[in-house]
């Protein structure tokens, strides 16, 4: 209606109405803009609003604090996050009896180790049925070499014969099982 349309153009910037040559799409903009007029716009201008209309509550003072403007920081206006880090500060000091005790607390302590002791190979300090960190070392190194003397000797993992390499070290001799003989 003509009425409505004049309130429309008082209360928004502009309103463009469209005229479509298809009947079907002028329908459905009719049915639109008429349940738009019975639904919503009775709200704006004094008449009942829907009862699904969305709301907000603040709860704020009437009137805002404004900052002083002569302390010589920025002119910003506080933030949220100015009154929330205040409400994370501890309000009550714990006692130095209360701290001790927190701090003492058998939990909180270095366990003491009772299961080192003494390499029988080499007599440096180690844990129970785990192996010398010295002696792993050594043995490390000399593997490591074995194997450099066993690629030399080969050519290369492509090259290695079908036979099992046997290791000697000096002055020592194959055993009768290592003869080669019976292997099972």
């Amino acid at each position: 209606s003509s009425e409505t349309l004049a309130r429309l153009c008082g209360a928004m910037a502009a309103l463009v109405v469209i005229y479509s040559p298809l009947p079907r799409l002028r329908g459905l903009l009719q049915r639109c803009w008429g349940r738009l007029e019975r639904g919503l716009l009775p709200g704006f201008f004094g008449g009942q609003s829907p009862p699904w209309g969305p709301a907000l509550a603040v709860q704020a003072p009437a009137c805002l604090p404004q900052p002083v403007s002569g302390t010589g920081e920025s002119s910003e206006a506080p933030s949220l996050l100015d009154s929330i880090l205040w409400m994370a500060a501890p309000k009550k000091r714990r006692t130095i009896e209360v701290n001790r005790c927190r701090r003492r607390n058998p939990r909180n302590l270095i366990k003491v180790k009772t299961n080192i002791d003494v390499c029988p190979e080499c007599g440096n300090l180690k844990q129970k049925h785990i192996l010398c960190g010295y002696c792993y070392a050594k043995v490390k190194a000399e593997t490591r070499l074995i194997r450099m003397e066993i690629h030399k000797k080969e050519g290369g993992p492509f090259n290695a014969p079908t036979v099992e390499t046997l290791v000697l070290y000096d002055g020592e001799k194959p055993m009768e099982k290592d003869e080669g003989g019976d292997r099972k």
